[in-house]
């Protein structure tokens, strides 16, 4: 048998021998549950609305498919700079 034969088999043999640690289930079993509840943070500026705003300024838009969620998005102290 080869050394690295040798190791393999004593790796398989650590790996595979003896209970799992209950610590190590428990914390397994919390990250496969998935979360209750989703934490969303308001921001003062919308990224899609920036970036749409970015590439409107290099190119023009062939269809407005952005135009209705620029306009859902507009603040009233605010003003579109064109």
């Amino acid at each position: 048998m080869s050394s690295s034969d040798e190791l393999e088999r004593k790796l398989s043999e650590r790996l595979t021998e003896g209970q799992m640690e209950e610590e190590e289930r428990d914390s397994r079993e919390r990250r496969l549950i998935p979360p209750k509840y989703e934490v969303r943070i308001q921001t003062e500026n919308d990224p899609i609305v920036e970036e749409t705003r970015q590439y409107r300024a290099m190119a023009k838009e062939l269809d407005g498919r952005y135009d209705d969620y620029l306009n859902k998005a507009k603040r009233p102290d605010s003003e579109d700079k064109k």
